[in-house]
């Protein structure tokens, strides 16, 4: 998925926010927590993508061929999908809804209201 397919993806999720940071990364957030991140080039000149996953899902994606514990997330249950050839557009969207999902259902029911995202 390129960063453009990313970009546009998240942003049509319901009430998400968007920020350029750690080095240019596009990094996507719902009630100011981090759901996706495209890191751009990774260190083989790939375009590199991170969400957070269910503790299943993370272990069950880890042991494909291109997809690793996130640096400095996984202990979370992130994964970083380092090739495009690890998963289709499709799938990485729905880890993503997926991700957004888990984010904001842990946010306060005041903020998930504010936002509009329901109960």
């Amino acid at each position: 998925m390129t960063r453009e397919e990313f970009d546009k993806y998240c942003a049509s999720l319901k009430s998400t926010t968007h920020v350029v940071q750690w080095a240019g990364a596009s990094v996507w957030k719902i009630g100011g927590k981090v759901f996706a991140i495209h890191s751009g080039m990774g260190e083989e000149g790939e375009h590199t993508l991170s969400f957070k996953c269910s503790e299943l899902n993370f272990q069950i994606l880890c042991e494909l061929d291109g997809i690793i514990p996130a640096p400095y997330l996984a202990r979370g249950k992130w994964v970083q999908v380092k090739t495009e050839e690890a998963m289709s557009n499709e799938d990485v969207k729905d880890y993503i809804k997926s991700s957004y999902d888990i984010i904001s259902g842990k946010l306060t029911k005041k903020m998930r209201s504010d936002l509009g995202i329901g109960e």
